[in-house]
C-alpha cells in the first residue's frame, strides 16, 4: 500500500499562552495524517528538557518496522512549561506521514505528564518509551507480535544502558543502569514493571481520567501496573524488543544517584502493599548497610556506591514515614 501523502502542516504558536490558574494544560495535533487498516499503536513519550535525546528517539521511531500488521502514531507530552521540545517535535512532524501529537502539561510531575500523554489516546495498543531511550528497528513489531501470540494484556522489554562517552571505570564495572531480563513469555509481577519499554491494550484506559496516580513523583508506572494486575491483567516479557537508555555524564555523579535513591525510597510507602514487614526490613537494613559501608571502600568504588545507594533507598522510606522528604524536586534528572 503506498504511503499516504503528508497532510498540510499549519504552524501553531508554540509558546504557552497566558492562562488562568485552572487552565493547566495545552494540547495540539501537529500532524494528523490519516491511518487505516490493522491494529493501531499510540506511542507515548513524556519529555522534560531533553530536546537532543528526544530528537534521537523520534528519528528511530520514524523507521519502525510494522510488517503491515499495524499502523502507529506518536504522542509527545512535554512537561516543560517553556516547551523546550516544541521545535524538535515540529521538525519531526514535518518529515513523517503518520500522526504526531504534541501536548503540554505545565504542572510538573511524571504522573501528570503520563496522563496528558494518554488523554484521548486512540490506539488499540498504547506504548510507552522514555525520552532518554531509543529502540531497535523492530521494537514495536516484536512487542505487538509477542502480545498477540501469548494473548497477554501487556508486554515489556529490556532496557540496556548506552554510553555516548566513555564512563569512569567504576561505572563501567558496576551494575548501575543495568536491569534484569527474562525469557520471552515470562509472566511479570508488578515489581518488575516499568514504563520505559511497555505496550498494553488501550482498553485498560477506558473510564480512567487519571490512570497514573499524581501522588507519585516516581514509581507511578509500577503503581499503574500493580492495579492492572490486581484486576486480572497479564503482563509478559519480550526479550527481543530492545531499547537502549542513554546514560550521560550527569548520571555518573554520586549526588545524582543518591538523590534518586532517596526519592525512589520516599515513594515506596505510598504503594498499597507497603506494610509493617517493609518497615521492619528497612529499619534493619539501614544499620547493617552503615556497618558494612566502610569495608566496601576496599572492594572498589562500584561496590561502595552500590551499598550507599541501597542505604539511601531504605533511608528514604523510613524518613517518608515520619513526613521527612530530603528531595523536594519533582524530577531528579540529567
Amino acid at each position: 500500500m503506498p504511503t499516504p501523502p503528508l497532510q498540510p502542516y499549519t504552524r501553531y504558536p508554540f509558546n504557552v499562552p497566558s492562562r488562568s490558574p485552572i487552565q493547566h494544560s495545552m494540547s495540539l495535533m501537529v500532524n494528523r495524517a490519516p491511518i487505516s487498516g490493522g491494529q493501531r499503536v499510540s506511542v507515548c513519550i513524556c519529555t522534560y528538557k531533553r530536546p537532543q535525546l528526544l530528537r534521537r528517539l523520534l528519528e528511530k521511531l520514524a523507521v519502525q518496522e510494522t510488517a503491515g500488521l499495524f499502523t502507529y502514531s506518536v504522542v509527545v507530552a512535554d512537561n516543560d512549561s517553556d516547551q523546550s521540545a516544541a521545535g524538535v517535535v515540529s521538525e519531526f512532524a514535518a518529515k513523517v506521514s503518520f500522526p504526531v501529537s504534541y501536548r503540554v502539561e505545565p504542572r510538573q510531575g511524571i504522573a501528570l505528564a503520563r496522563n496528558k500523554a494518554v488523554e484521548d489516546v486512540e490506539g488499540d495498543y498504547v506504548a510507552f518509551i522514555d525520552d532518554d531511550e531509543y529502540p531497535v528497528g523492530d521494537w514495536l513489531l516484536q512487542l505487538v507480535q509477542t502480545l498477540e501470540k501469548h494473548k497477554a494484556d501487556g508486554v515489556l522489554g529490556p532496557v540496556k544502558r548506552h554510553f555516548d562517552e566513555k564512563p569512569p571505570d567504576w561505572i563501567a564495572r558496576s551494575n548501575f543502569y543495568e536491569r534484569p531480563t527474562h525469557p520471552t513469555g515470562f509472566v511479570l509481577t508488578w515489581r518488575e514493571g516499568r514504563s520505559g519499554n511497555l505496550l498494553f491494550k488501550g482498553e485498560m484506559l477506558t473510564g480512567k481520567s487519571e490512570p497514573f496516580d499524581p501522588q507519585f513523583r516516581t514509581g507511578e508506572d509500577q503503581d499503574f501496573l500493580r492495579r492492572m494486575m490486581d484486576a486480572g491483567k497479564v503482563f509478559i516479557w519480550c526479550n527481543e524488543a530492545v531499547v537502549y537508555e542513554v546514560v550521560p555524564p550527569g548520571r555518573w555523579k554520586r549526588t545524582f544517584m543518591l538523590k534518586r535513591a532517596l526519592l525512589r525510597g520516599a515513594m515506596e510507602p505510598r504503594v498499597a502493599t507497603f506494610g509493617m514487614t517493609d518497615v521492619v526490613k528497612s529499619a534493619l537494613a539501614v544499620p547493617v548497610y552503615l556497618l558494612v559501608l566502610p569495608f566496601m571502600l576496599f572492594l572498589g568504588q562500584h561496590r561502595f556506591m552500590a551499598v550507599l545507594v541501597r542505604l539511601c533507598d531504605h533511608l528514604g522510606k523510613l524518613l517518608a514515614l515520619v513526613g521527612i522528604h530530603l528531595v523536594s524536586e519533582q524530577y531528579v534528572t540529567e
